[in-house]
């Protein structure tokens, strides 16, 4: 049987293929129409699930929508009426957009994937994010919670998932979200809201959280789980220009300036920002309180998670828990969440945001719709395109660029390993690329972890991004409980797709201090024989020439773009930037002076 999932029309349009219960395929629209956070009608994504698939259109089965438009239509039409008439402008804009395509979703499929409509179903935009978590673990049974800004109503949902079944057992209403008073912050601190989160994240270990009692003025947790908002602070309910009103600045002041640069005293002043100001101690200190800013929000909505999760734990008594939304992404919540809360074990798939949605959709029309039993768990993410060795070769010839092929693998890897040691940064593109935000060693940029400048040398070189941003380490799964603080590693499965944040054992900071961040911890990445042979035996290669088991990974691209997809995208960003050597599956690419 062949499910496609499909979302789109918010951020991070995706489509997700289902066969027989198995995904086969996944991919973010951004991927390939190199719009980063593509919101658009999927139909790159699409394609590339029916051409790895060898499907036409006519073979699909099934197709499922994230998310019912009709539902969420009536959420706008509710709020900006109960807002009105300072809400007139979000009506009107809503009305241009969802009037024109949005409302008339099942039309559009039918159009453009060309199938008839009795085959496309619609699940819940919650309803798929529990979806996307609970059938994609190795759990028969878990409590599941889902927090992202908004679904159709709902912000976040409460549930069980048992075998094929899952039930939402309660929700919080828009206009309360958590995700949503992120974004608030997100958007004070001069960052792109859907874009911006995990600068907010990166940022909060350089600040001290000073201004938490004014942020939880802001929301108000209940002995349940739930929390609701004091919306007075808030404008995104009626605002289509901003999120936040007079009340909130008087509160926490101006806020930042987009266009400005950010560093403090602890973070430093990268030589690519140009000369320091003449007034750098007072942007330090105007710097540090944006900084103590992103740490107060950072500490609520870890307080916030903890609260609805133990809530939810006396609610349903089980061991295991489901994480699923935007939020689900927060790694160091995840973390505490872990250590903190009575779970033992959590499963947050690899695209939690909306694009995971194409997943849960898909998995909850098999599972729960058609009553088929589960026999699928997502271990790796490696679910994107492949370009064979032909294509690669291909391209470097038609473009005159000067290459060397390397058949034997471990003498290709010995030479990349030979590179990192000398301080040089390697593009290493193979294989199917990533499903969901992350690099995870199919589309990364890799650097030495022992020597501490080279998180400067690759912001620098590639990244050109700001300072406080902190990179990860991939870590041989076997030998992570050496480095990190995590027991078991093979059981906790976000720190495969690198969304668990945890601290560095001390004996360790030092010996891997480029990937560490300020405050001694660590968003890592376990890399295990099975699921990615060829990068663990890199890094175990790398472990053997300097008895480090850990590479510095950071996504294949320049600021501001997708991940790259196929070798001439990976051409371009190693040209564009200072990467001194290019590694596409056994063909290397150097620069001469490097």
């Amino acid at each position: 049987m062949n499910i496609l999932g499909i979302s789109c029309f918010f951020h991070d349009a995706a489509a997700a293929l289902v066969q027989d219960g198995i995904v086969t395929a996944a991919a973010e629209e951004e991927r390939f129409s190199r719009i980063k956070h593509d919101a658009s009608f999927p139909i790159r994504a699409i394609e590339f699930c029916l051409r790895t698939a060898k499907l036409r259109a006519e073979d699909l089965d099934w197709v499922v929508f994230y998310e019912k438009p009709f539902v969420k239509f009536d959420r706008i039409l509710m709020s900006t009426l109960a807002t009105h008439p300072r809400s007139f402008r979000v009506f009107r804009e809503s009305m241009i957009k969802w009037l024109a395509e949005k409302l008339w979703v099942k039309g559009l499929i039918r159009k453009r994937v060309g199938i008839p409509q009795e085959r496309i179903l619609f699940s819940s935009h919650h309803l798929s994010h529990a979806a996307s978590a609970f059938y994609c673990s190795p759990f028969s049974e878990a409590a599941i919670l889902t927090v992202d800004g908004v679904g159709e109503w709902a912000t976040a949902t409460f549930g069980v998932g048992r075998d094929r079944n899952i039930e939402l057992l309660g929700e919080i209403r828009f206009p309360h979200s958590l995700g949503m008073l992120y974004s608030v912050f997100t958007a004070f601190l001069g960052f792109e809201v859907n874009e911006g989160e995990y600068k907010v994240m990166g940022m909060a270990p350089y600040g001290t959280p000073k201004y938490a009692d004014d942020v939880r003025k802001l929301l108000r947790l209940h002995d349940d789980g739930s929390f609701s908002l004091d919306m007075d602070y808030f404008a995104y309910h009626y605002s289509p220009d901003t999120a936040f009103n007079g009340k909130f600045e008087h509160l926490f002041g101006a806020p930042r300036d987009p266009k400005s640069h950010f560093f403090t005293e602890s973070s430093g002043y990268p030589a690519y920002f140009g000369d320091k100001p003449a007034n750098y101690k007072e942007l330090c200190r105007l710097n540090q309180h944006y900084a103590d800013i992103a740490a107060s929000i950072q500490l609520v909505t870890e307080e916030t998670l903890l609260a609805m999760a133990r809530a939810l734990h006396v609610k349903t008594g089980l061991p295991r828990l489901c994480m699923a939304g935007g939020v689900a992404l927060n790694s160091v919540a995840n973390g505490r969440i872990l250590r903190e809360t009575p779970f033992k074990e959590l499963y947050v798939q690899p695209a939690a945001g909306d694009g995971g949605g194409a997943i849960g959709a898909a998995l909850y029309a098999y599972h729960a719709v058609l009553g088929n039993p589960r026999n699928y768990v997502m271990e790796h993410a490696y679910l994107g395109e492949e370009h064979s060795e032909a294509d690669i070769k291909s391209f470097l010839d038609a473009n005159g660029i000067r290459h060397e092929y390397v058949e034997d693998d471990d003498r290709l890897i010995e030479r990349v390993v030979d590179a990192l040691m000398q301080g040089r940064v390697v593009g290493w593109s193979q294989g199917r690329f990533e499903w969901g935000p992350r690099a995870l060693g199919n589309r990364s940029i890799l650097a030495d972890p022992r020597r501490a400048d080279m998180k400067d040398i690759v912001n620098t070189k590639i990244k050109f991004r700001e300072p406080y941003r902190p990179f990860a380490p991939s870590v041989l799964a076997e030998r992570a409980e050496e480095y990190y603080d995590l027991k078991s590693p093979e059981r906790h499965y976000p720190a495969r797709f690198m969304l668990l944040v945890v601290p560095v054992k001390e004996s360790k900071r030092q010996v891997v201090p480029a990937p560490t961040h300020v405050d001694g911890t660590g968003r890592l990445q376990t890399v295990f024989k099975k699921t990615n042979p060829r990068y663990h035996r890199l890094i175990e290669t790398f472990d053997k020439a300097t008895g480090v088991p850990v590479v510095l990974n950071t996504s294949f691209n320049l600021k501001g773009e997708p991940i790259v997809n196929t070798p001439a995208e990976a051409f371009s960003t190693f040209s564009k930037s200072g990467m001194d050597m290019l590694v596409l599956d056994h063909f290397i690419v150097e620069k001469e002076n490097s």
